[in-house]
């Protein structure tokens, strides 16, 4: 591992002013970014140890729940607040990694984390992603963990994160802060597509640090489920999940929420299926036919074709049980 400088930041200030120098990276619990420096995916020159800045809170808002950066996601799965207004979140975070991993974990890391694909982690294979213009080893490789929306030619890979995907299905807002001040990015647009740049995860500027994120108050406590299919029970990352959210009147859905994981380059939220369930009866049926309209446009490579059919199972089954017909 090539050598780097370490500096404890006690202010942001002090990281906005680090991080404006090329070759410096943010470091938190650096469960992501440490495994990409041992596997010489990046070779920083610097690191900015933020824990020590006030930004663990999880607190509630006039308008729903503030999930500060550096909260654990241990901490966020666990929190009374969050298990009581905004369940999905939990029910995410505990069907992701270990509770080791979780109690080291960050929201803003756990945002910013990159893919998981065999061919970025390999520096012997060509990746768009990690060396733009080398290729995607994937299209023609071992695919079966890749995309079937949204994906290009320069590259076929998925988001890792369970976390992600509740967020996009619940429409939460990351709170970023650069030396232009701050903003808000609505979660279904801070995460790119690979599109002809895929080394681009995110629409965060280079100057610009996550300080939060906010989910604004919903009804669908009641009715939640994060559903997720992999090769075995733990520590695998999704083949295919469903974050599943519904406010329901009586046996008739007022309003769903529906975004995927494992599928797409980013967190992948399902906004026409959405719109075809909301003032439709609670049935299999019902969910049978989002299931349908969630697919279009779906496109699967030679090893992961059976996710055509995994995923709108899967979006069935996350629906019956977050409605409680299972």
């Amino acid at each position: 591992m090539k050598q780097f400088q370490y500096q404890r930041a006690s202010t942001q200030q002090s990281v906005l002013d680090a991080i404006s120098k090329p070759g410096t990276k943010i470091i938190a619990g650096g469960t992501n970014l440490v495994d990409h420096m041992k596997h010489g995916i990046i070779a920083p020159d610097k690191l900015v140890d933020i824990t020590h800045l006030p930004l663990k809170g999880i607190t509630p808002t006039k308008t729903g729940i503030h999930l500060g950066t550096l909260a654990l996601n241990s901490a966020v799965a666990e929190d009374a607040l969050v298990l009581q207004k905004q369940p999905l979140i939990s029910m995410a975070l505990r069907a992701g990694s270990s509770q080791q991993l979780r109690n080291m974990a960050t929201v803003g890391g756990n945002i910013m984390q990159r893919t998981r694909c065999t061919y970025f982690y390999d520096t012997t294979m060509p990746c768009n992603k990690r060396e733009p213009g080398t290729g995607c080893g994937a299209l023609e490789g071992y695919n079966r963990m890749h995309a079937i929306f949204g994906a290009s030619d320069k590259c076929i890979a998925v988001h890792p994160s369970d976390m992600c995907v509740a967020l996009a299905a619940l429409g939460a807002s990351v709170i970023v802060v650069g030396k232009k001040g701050q903003r808000l990015i609505p979660f279904n647009e801070f995460h790119r597509l690979p599109d002809d740049h895929p080394e681009l995860d995110n629409h965060l500027a280079k100057d610009e640090m996550i300080i939060g994120v906010d989910i604004p108050d919903n009804n669908f406590a009641k009715n939640s489920y994060y559903l997720k299919v992999r090769d075995r029970q733990s520590y695998a990352f999704a083949l295919v999940s469903v974050a599943a959210a519904l406010e329901l009147s009586g046996t008739t859905i007022k309003k769903a929420r529906l975004a995927m994981g494992g599928v797409a380059h980013k967190p992948w939220r399902l906004f026409e299926a959405e719109k075809f369930m909301e003032g439709k009866p609670v049935s299999e049926d019902t969910f049978k036919q989002a299931a349908q309209i969630a697919m279009q446009g779906a496109k699967a490579y030679e090893n992961n074709a059976f996710k055509l059919k995994l995923a709108p199972a899967s979006i069935v089954e996350a629906l019956k049980h977050a409605a409680g017909i299972v």
